[in-house]
Parts: structure tokens; C-alpha cells; sequence
């Protein structure tokens, strides 16, 4: 019985080997944390895709991480790994899990970063109960500055569940969730990011409309929000009361804020906050009717 299933007490990450299956922005970031922190060294990670040699390829030589390019070698890579990502596309979920049903372990450790995709559905199309991680990150992970939202299948110990916080906080910050509520979390944080960069469009389209450069509408905006990001986290003071503390009455500060409200921006989105959640859940119904069909 291999360390990682037999004992509770959290192991050590650099004594496990890693396999990615899925070579995406976010399964570089994780492998970039992971040795950046010190956690690993490359050659206990390994990589594959799909088709994408080059990518691969592209990988291996700016981490030094191994990578597996024909079928047997994928499935020798995956066999030998104690830890197996998920990293792929929820459009490529299903077939891909059925495929890898005879070649992963029952005593290996999966870690899911597909969205919408449940446990349930995917012990289903593994043939099996495994010790499985979801987990929903977001893109900010790839700068390390991350928040990863993280559920457990029952059967994962104490140990693992460690291990696999120590993992995602090395791109970022964790919050462990019931499963039910990893889409809300990929409605506040996974799509997150990009709810901000649609308002520093905005800001910045709106600072050039009247009569700044584009440079200094841009350098303004983005200090703006990562000064106001600071705030919130070094105060820890709720961002309401950090708003009515720069909100002078009869002030331009009220005067926008009061026009924000008046086109619904607060309401817009709450709405888009649960829209994206209830997509995430849509998403994970799809793939389960596809793994049925």
C-alpha cells in the first residue's frame, strides 16, 4: 500500500509524483507554484494532453517537468502517479474519464479542476469510489495570487485533504466548501477575475472618453483597484465601510455611487454572481447526461 493511501498523517509532497493530465494555463500554474514554493522538485511531475506536442514540449523545457507523447507512455505516467489532475475541458470530461477507468488506481489521489464536474459523476465514470479532490481555482492563479475553492469525497483522510491545501495555496489562497456550494464559488471567485476586468474597461474607456491618454487612464485604473484591493485586505475592514469612508456627503464620490445604483450595478451583479454559479451547475448536468448516453 502506497504512503499517500495508507496513513492520515499528511506525506510529503516531494516524495509523490505528480501527473497532469491536461497542460493548460491553469495545470502551469499549479506546477509553477508547486516548484516555485519549493515543494517539488520537476522531475516528481509529470505531463500530458491531448494531441498538443508542442506544448508539451514548451513545458518540459521552461520547468524541466517530464512529458509522456504516445499512448502507452500516458498510461504508464498516469499508473505510476500518486497524485493524477484533472486539468482538461468539461467538453472533453466524459470520454476522457472513461478512457482512464482500467489505468488509474484505487489508491491514488485525484484532483479535479473541472468545472461543474460533481464526485458522484465522476466515481461513475471511473467505475469506482476514489479519493478525489474538486477543486474550482481561478486565473489569478497564474501570478500566484489565487483563491481555490476545495471539496473532499468522503474518503479522503485528513492527510490528504492537507496535502492538497498545501498544494493550492502555493497559486494563491484556499477556502474548503461542501461540494453544493464549489458553484457558488465559481460564480464569486472563478469567474471573478473577470467581472473586475470588465469594470477597468469601463473605467479606463471612460477615463480616455474624456480626454486622458490611454496610458494614464490605464496606469490610473489599475493602480485604483489594486490599492483598493490592498485596503480591503490589510484593514479587514468590510469594503461597505471602507466605501461610506471615502463617500463625503454631496461629494463626487456619492455622486457616482449614486449612479452606479440608479443603473442597477450592485443588483448586475448579485445576477451575474448566481448566473455564472447556475452555469457551472448546468455545465456539470450536461456532462452527466453525456456520461449516460
Amino acid at each position: 500500500m502506497s504512503q499517500l493511501y495508507s496513513t492520515s498523517i499528511t506525506p510529503e509532497i516531494s516524495s509523490l509524483r505528480l501527473c497532469f493530465y491536461g497542460a493548460g494555463s491553469m495545470a502551469e500554474a499549479i506546477v509553477r507554484g508547486l516548484i516555485d514554493q519549493g515543494l517539488t522538485a520537476p522531475k516528481q511531475i509529470g505531463m500530458i494532453n491531448r494531441q498538443n506536442a508542442a506544448r508539451l514540449d514548451e513545458l518540459s523545457a521552461r520547468y524541466g517537468v517530464l512529458a509522456a507523447f504516445d499512448n502507452e507512455s500516458k498510461s504508464v505516467m498516469l499508473g505510476e502517479a500518486d497524485i493524477v489532475f484533472l486539468a482538461i475541458k468539461p467538453k472533453d470530461a466524459a470520454e476522457a474519464l472513461k478512457q482512464l477507468r482500467h489505468v488509474l488506481r484505487r489508491d491514488q489521489l485525484i484532483v479535479s479542476i473541472i468545472a461543474g464536474l460533481s464526485i458522484h459523476t465522476m466515481e461513475s465514470l471511473l467505475g469506482q469510489s476514489m479519493n478525489i479532490v474538486r477543486t474550482m481555482p481561478n486565473t489569478s492563479s497564474t501570478i500566484g495570487l489565487g483563491a481555490t475553492g476545495i471539496s473532499f469525497s468522503s474518503s479522503v483522510p485528513e492527510g490528504q485533504r492537507s496535502l492538497a491545501e498545501a498544494m493550492f495555496k502555493s497559486v494563491g489562497m484556499t477556502a474548503v466548501v461542501e461540494e453544493h456550494l464549489l458553484d457558488v464559488v465559481t460564480g464569486v471567485s472563478g469567474s471573478g477575475p473577470a467581472y473586475i476586468y470588465y469594470m477597468m474597461e469601463a473605467m479606463i474607456e471612460a477615463g480616455r472618453g474624456r480626454g486622458l491618454s490611454d496610458e494614464a487612464a490605464r496606469e490610473l485604473t489599475i493602480q485604483t483597484v489594486l490599492g483598493a484591493a490592498h485596503m480591503v485586505k490589510s484593514t479587514n475592514e468590510h469594503p461597505a465601510d471602507l466605501r461610506n469612508k471615502v463617500t463625503s456627503p454631496n461629494g463626487t464620490t456619492q455622486a457616482a455611487i449614486e449612479t452606479l445604483d440608479a443603473h442597477g450595478f450592485s443588483q448586475a451583479i448579485i445576477h451575474a454572481v448566481g448566473r455564472a454559479a447556475d452555469r457551472a451547475a448546468e455545465m456539470g448536468k450536461d456532462i452527466e447526461r453525456s456520461a449516460t448516453s
